[in-house]
């Protein structure tokens, strides 16, 4: 790549850094720099993953405070990541790409769906259990029963399969479906958002390196990885001050443009 798209890389990585520290799908902005730069999408899907590391750990760890009390959701949730990761980055290196193809933008409009409906379907959770607070806010001390428990690990589980064949928009699918399932404050949904796919993108990383080295672009990946590192400080610092409306709002116009580019 010449100077000029390195620094087109390098700002795409900036700006999916961010957006995965508020919302996720951040790879929606690097992916398809470097698929136009030449990059074929196996190999771009690859170094990208690598690269967004960074970013993952900066946006996870500005958003460490929010973290505090989810062990018990966290524990569960942490090795259904992982898990669902390994699996995920067996069908990239050995299916075709049009499998998940079809799939994403149905995926993204469900998990959208859920985003805009997640207050109503909190408060009627909230009613059912019995525990509706202020307002329709949800304590730390929220129940979990062993059904619930089973669906949230399931589902990221699921988001873990998906986020290590092509990472996309895996923060919107985990926040669409923990809000439903687990019903909590926004910004706490998504400093998990934040470790889970952190989770997600070190095993794809780490499984890459090792078994498909040959197909990693080095320069682009160390590329992603600075402006990344960047925007996870700038999405955590800025993101964390938007209120819960506005989160919503945010998540629901990057999903959609995310949707947009995916059927592009």
């Amino acid at each position: 790549m010449s100077t000029w798209e390195l620094i087109a890389v390098l700002v795409a990585g900036v700006g999916a850094g961010a957006i995965n520290a508020l919302v996720g799908s951040g790879t929606l902005i690097t992916f398809p720099t470097l698929v136009s730069f030449g990059v074929p999408p196996v190999t771009a899907t690859i170094s990208n993953a690598i690269g967004l590391v960074a970013g993952g750990v900066s946006g996870t760890w500005g958003y460490r405070r929010e973290l505090q009390g989810q062990w018990p959701r966290l524990r569960w949730q942490m090795p259904g990541s992982f898990l669902g990761a390994l699996l995920g980055c067996f069908l990239l290196l050995h299916l075709p790409e049009t499998v998940f193809e079809k799939v994403v933008p149905v995926l993204l409009v469900g998990a959208l769906i859920l985003v805009v409906a997640g207050p109503r379907i909190q408060r009627w959770s909230l009613r059912r259990s019995g525990i509706l607070g202020h307002a329709g806010a949800v304590t730390e001390a929220f129940p979990l029963s062993p059904t619930r428990i089973a669906a949230m690990t399931t589902a990221t589980f699921l988001v873990g399969i998906y986020g290590g064949y092509f990472t996309a928009a895996q923060g919107i699918l985990l926040i669409g479906a923990l809000g439903v399932i687990a019903p909590d404050d926004l910004q706490r949904l998504n400093a998990a958002k934040n470790l889970l796919s952190l989770i997600v993108n070190v095993v794809a990383a780490v499984t890459y390196t090792i078994l498909a080295f040959d197909r990693i672009d080095w320069t682009a990946a160390g590329v992603i990885a600075v402006g990344s590192l960047a925007g996870g400080v700038l999405g955590a610092r800025y993101g964390r001050r938007l209120p819960p409306a506005a989160l919503r709002i945010l998540i629901v116009v990057v999903g959609l443009i995310g949707l947009w580019r995916l059927l592009a």
